[in-house]
């Protein structure tokens, strides 16, 4: 990385709540996370939108380096979810008549459908780096929906078969990690939570598609994998379905959840030799936790970890929460990584 960071990095999976002034919260909270355009949701005209947007974000910037955050994100606060910003803008969907596919909580959803040849125009999110970059001294990093979590989210009305589509996907996905390398990022993460929600189908080709859209990166690449929004999805499993098959990968570091899920840190043994970036923000409550909370999620997953390599972050984007819940638990973070440096 160009920036050197202390031992036990702290940062957030990447998104933080959007102020109300700029979108819809109840409206965003009491639906599914949208997988086509939803522009419904902003409160502000279209002219004025990418302004607001980037105000909003200068927020966010500011809230993570206030708390005292290693590695900033910019909380993806252009998104009306994760995944829609990036897959809706390439070329070959149908966005007009989409098609539908059941979703994680077993709900039939809208989604983009595949009609052509999946192409990216030109660079998505490079502008939405270099205005992260322009803004902070810290390292940055810049999320991406993984391949195989956007062929789930669409229906597939061109591609011989679901892993032809993922690894079209993944050639695009590629091609946007070099552009936001280029543009100045730090890290650039991949969000892939269908690789645990539909496990068998993973691991038919999951790891295939992860490993070429990794191939030949400029810099370090996460890949997160968790059990979805805690607002969206209250249970946990007791463990991850999908998770040593990462271990050949070519990714730097994994991120996983271990807050709400109370994961077993034995679970995380397979991946050694990768880094591994810890969720010990449990999101399923605004309550803040202490930093003595944190530090101790951290402890018990020291043993089965290499630490020099463990980076400390949230389950989950912070997106569903409270401003104020927010902004207290990446303070409570930043403590805890406090703490635990004075130990090792």
């Amino acid at each position: 990385m160009p920036l050197s960071l202390p031992p036990l990095p702290t940062m957030i999976v990447g998104s933080l709540p959007q102020p109300d002034w700029l979108i819809d919260r109840d409206r965003l909270g009491h639906q599914f996370p949208p997988r086509i355009r939803a522009r419904e949701l902003w409160r502000i005209p279209p002219e004025f939108l990418q302004e607001a947007q980037d105000d909003a974000t200068l927020a966010a910037i500011s809230a993570q380096e206030l708390a005292g955050l290693d590695v900033l994100t910019d909380g993806e606060i252009r998104r009306e979810s994760y995944s829609n910003h990036f897959a809706t803008a390439l070329d070959g969907l149908d966005l007009d008549r989409p098609g539908t596919v059941r979703n994680r909580s077993g709900v039939e959803i809208p989604v983009p459908r595949v009609t052509g040849e999946i192409r990216r125009p030109g660079p998505v999110q490079a502008r939405d780096v270099r205005f992260l970059r322009e803004h902070t001294g810290r390292a940055v990093k810049m999320t991406v929906p993984g391949p195989f979590t956007m062929a789930q989210q669409a229906q597939n009305d061109h591609y011989p078969d679901d892993r032809a589509l993922a690894l079209a996907f993944a050639d695009v996905v590629r091609e946007e990690i070099a552009d936001l390398f280029a543009a100045g990022a730090d890290i650039v993460q991949l969000d892939e939570p269908w690789l645990q929600a539909r496990p068998d189908v993973a691991r038919r080709y999951g790891a295939e598609a992860l490993t070429r859209a990794v191939a030949d990166a400029a810099g370090p690449v996460h890949v997160h994998l968790c059990f979805g929004y805690a607002a969206m999805v209250a249970d946990r499993p007791d463990g991850y379905s999908f998770l040593p098959e990462l271990a050949d990968v070519p990714a730097d570091t994994i991120s996983v959840e271990t807050a709400q899920s109370r994961l077993d840190p034995a679970s995380l043994r397979p991946l050694r030799g990768k880094g591994i970036a810890l969720g010990v923000l449990d999101l399923s409550t605004p309550d803040v936790e202490t930093p003595e909370t944190i530090a101790d999620r951290v402890r018990r997953a020291r043993d089965a970890v290499d630490v020099d390599r463990l980076v400390l972050s949230s389950d989950c984007g912070l997106k569903y929460l409270p401003r104020a819940s927010a902004a207290g638990k990446m303070r409570a973070l930043a403590a805890a990584a406090a703490v635990l440096r004075a130990e090792l």
